[in-house]
């Protein structure tokens, strides 16, 4: 497997992917309608982390198996068409870096393909001066973010519109202190 940063040209394969990874592994936690409801908004490509150069995709081989990015600007989650984005750039010294869009390939989960891209955001993250980090995890994504590390705040239930709510976890992590 190998990692780099998204370009313009992984935006269909990563609508696809993300559409994938959503029906597959969140369906143990949460309705079909949530799921599509978060699809149409909640869920997706985020195009200025992608103009950032701050999100990531994983191959095996010519197969796109993962995707997953870090922000420097207030926006904690949600694709382009989410309603509620904030496009501030955050002061590495008073705020956390978002973790921001990790999905993988249903047949790809637990050969490390989430580890690695979150390994990358973070150090990447680091290297700009950021010591938090922060995320609004799904259900599904909170087991894999405790076991790194990130510790859960209460449920924060989230409207997605046409009477369809959602709950997502609040997450806090703080980067390792420097030797």
């Amino acid at each position: 497997m190998h990692i780099r940063p998204a370009d313009r040209g992984d935006i269909a394969p990563l609508a696809a992917l993300i559409t994938r990874s959503a029906r597959a592994l969140c369906a143990r936690d949460y309705s079909a309608a949530q799921i599509e409801a978060a699809l149409n908004g909640a869920w997706g490509v985020d195009r200025q982390l992608i103009a950032d150069q701050t999100y990531f995709v994983v191959h095996q081989g010519d197969r796109l198996v993962g995707g997953g990015g870090w922000g420097r600007r207030a926006t904690l989650f949600g694709a382009d068409t989410y309603a509620d984005r904030a496009p501030q750039i955050l002061d590495p010294q008073l705020d956390a870096a978002k973790i921001r869009a990790f999905f993988v390939d249903p047949e790809f989960t637990g050969s490390g393909v989430g580890e690695m891209l979150l390994q990358t955001c973070e150090a990447a993250a680091e290297r700009q001066g950021f010591a938090r980090f922060e995320l609004m995890a799904t259900l599904t994504g909170a087991r894999f973010y405790g076991r790194h590390g990130y510790a859960p705040a209460p449920v924060q239930p989230v409207d997605l519109g046409g009477g369809v709510m959602i709950d997502f976890i609040p997450m806090q992590k703080s980067a390792p202190a420097s030797p």
